[in-house]
C-alpha cells in the first residue's frame, strides 16, 4: 500500500477563508520512505501574528513562495493512487482538496487519521496530539509546528504502527463501509459503538463536558452519523466538528415524543450550535382587567411573566385579529378593547357589558381541551390547552388525577403547544379525553 503523509501550516483553521503558507508531502511505500516534498507557499494574506509566533512563517518568508496555485499541479500528481495520511486527516485533507479544486483539480483519495489509528494500535496514553504522541513513542520532531518536521513525525508513527501489526487495523479503517474517518477529531468511536438505532434524544459534548448541541432522531445512531458525513468546509460546520468530545443520548418510544423531548431540552441547556428553537419568542397575549368604572377590559400586551393570558399569539396581527373577532361575535365595545380610540355614543351598562366579556372568555376557555396522548408507555398531559408534562408509566390512562401526579412536569413553549395542537389534529382518534372536576 503506497501512502502519502501530509502537513500543511496555514493562515487559519478553515479553508474558506484561509490560505496555506507550506506544505509537506512524505512519500512511503509500506516499508520505508521513498520521498519527500516540501515548499513555503504564498497565501497571499496576512498570516495572523499568533500563527508567525507558533509556526515562525512569517509574512516576509511567504512573500517571494510560490503561490499554491502553481504548486497544485506536482502536489496533486504526489497524492495520485496514495493513501492520504495525517495527523487529524480532516483538517489537513480538507484544505488541500479545497485549494486544489480551486486550482482545478479534484483528489479524492483514501483517508487515514494517525490520532485514531495511534490509538487503537497504542492504546492507554492520556493524549495523542502529534507533541504528546511523539515524546510518548520516542520520536524527535525537528522544526515542531513546521510542515516538514511534523510530516516526517508523523511518517515514523506510521512506521511504528505498521511494525507493531498495524497493516489490518489500517486495512478496517480503509473499508468503505467503515465511518470512522468521518468523525470527528476528538471523538472516539466508543461514543458511536454505543448509540441505538431507536428514537431519541441526543447531546454533543465539548471537552468540558457541556451540552453543545442537542438532537433528535428517528433513529439515533444513523441521525449522528449523517451529521459527520459529507464535505462541508463551511466555518460553521468545522468549528463545530472540533467541539465534539462526547455523545450522549436518552431513548424515547416514537420520534413524535423525541421531538417534544428535544424542544423542551433546547430551552432548558439552550446550546451554543442549535439555531431552530432559540429565537427570540416575542409573545402577544389578550389580557382582561376591571377599570375604575368596573368595565371589564380587553387588551393586547406583550406576554408577562407572571401573568397568564386568556390567549397567547406569537404575532401581533394575529392578536388582533383574534379580539376583533370576539368584539364582532360577543357584541364588545372596540374602544373597551383599546381596538378604537374614538369612544362609544352610549355606554352599555357595566353588569351587561360585564356578562359579554364573561362570555367571550367562557367561549374560549372552553376551546382549550384537555386530553391525554398514549405513546407506548408514555403519557403526555394536555391541560385545557396546555402542556403540563409526559412520563412513561404503567397505567391504563383512565385516572387522570393520578397520571397527572406521575408523569414528569415539564416547561410550555410555543415549539411544544405548535407539535401538540397539529397532532391532535391530525390523529384525533388517538387522544384520551379525560373527566376533569373543574
Amino acid at each position: 500500500m503506497l501512502y502519502a503523509i501530509v502537513d500543511i501550516e496555514t493562515t487559519g483553521s478553515f479553508p474558506q477563508q484561509n490560505g496555506i503558507t507550506e506544505i509537506a508531502i512524505v512519500l512511503h511505500n509500506g516499508n520505508e520512505v521513498e520521498g519527500k516534498f516540501e515548499t513555503l507557499v504564498n497565501p497571499h494574506q496576512p498570516i495572523p501574528p499568533y500563527i508567525v509566533g507558533m509556526t515562525g512563517i512569517s509574512n516576509a518568508m511567504v512573500s517571494q513562495a510560490p503561490s499554491f496555485e502553481q504548486v497544485a499541479p506536482n502536489i496533486f500528481q504526489l497524492l495520485q493512487n496514495r493513501v492520504f495520511v495525517a495527523h487529524n486527516v480532516n483538517f489537513d485533507y480538507s484544505f488541500v482538496k479545497y485549494h486544489l479544486q480551486a486550482a482545478g483539480f479534484d483528489l479524492v483519495s483514501p483517508k487515514l487519521c494517525t490520532i485514531r489509528l495511534s490509538r487503537k494500535v497504542f492504546p492507554g496514553f492520556k493524549k495523542y496530539g502529534l507533541g504528546h504522541l511523539s515524546r510518548e513513542l520516542g520520536i524527535h520532531i525537528e522544526n515542531r509546528h513546521r510542515a516538514g518536521g511534523d510530516a516526517l513525525a508523523t511518517a515514523e508513527i506510521l512506521d511504528l504502527v505498521l511494525k507493531n501489526n498495524g497493516e489490518k487495523v489500517i486495512k478496517e479503517m480503509l473499508q468503505k463501509d467503515n465511518k470512522e474517518y468521518f468523525l470527528p477529531p476528538n471523538l472516539s468511536k466508543f461514543y458511536i459503538d454505543q448509540l441505538p438505532q431507536t428514537p431519541g434524544v441526543y447531546y454533543f459534548h465539548n471537552k468540558a463536558s457541556k451540552v453543545v448541541y442537542v438532537g433528535k432522531a428517528k433513529n439515533i445512531k444513523k441521525r449522528v452519523l449523517s451529521h459527520f458525513t459529507g464535505f462541508d468546509i463551511g466555518k460553521k460546520r468545522q468549528d463545530f466538528l472540533r467541539e465534539i468530545y462526547a455523545i450522549t443520548h436518552v431513548s424515547c418510544h416514537t420520534e413524535f415524543i423525541a421531538s417534544l423531548f428535544e424542544s423542551i431540552e433546547i430551552k432548558r441547556l439552550w446550546p451554543a450550535f442549535n439555531k431552530s428553537q432559540k429565537r427570540y419568542e416575542q409573545l402577544w397575549g389578550i389580557y382582561m382587567f376591571e377599570d375604575s368604572r368596573g368595565y371589564k377590559r380587553l387588551a393586547i400586551d406583550k406576554k408577562h411573566k407572571y401573568a397568564q393570558p386568556i390567549i397567547a399569539f406569537s404575532m401581533l396581527v394575529d392578536a388582533h385579529r383574534e379580539l376583533w373577532k370576539w368584539v364582532r361575535q360577543f357584541e364588545l365595545e372596540a374602544s373597551l378593547c383599546f381596538l378604537d380610540k374614538h369612544e362609544p355614543a352610549v355606554w352599555p351598562p357595566v353588569n351587561v357589558y360585564n356578562k359579554r366579556v364573561d362570555a367571550a372568555i367562557a367561549y374560549i376557555s372552553g376551546e382549550k381541551e384537555s386530553f391525554i396522548i398514549k405513546e407506548k408507555q408514555t403519557h403526555i398531559v394536555v391541560e385545557k390547552g396546555k402542556f403540563i408534562g409526559m412520563g412513561d408509566i404503567d397505567h391504563d390512562g383512565k385516572d387522570y388525577e393520578w397520571i397527572k401526579a406521575n408523569i414528569t412536569a415539564y416547561p410550555e413553549n410555543e415549539v411544544l403547544k405548535t407539535m401538540l395542537k397539529r397532532f391532535a389534529e391530525r390523529y384525533p382518534e388517538r387522544l384520551i379525553f379525560p373527566n376533569i372536576s373543574t
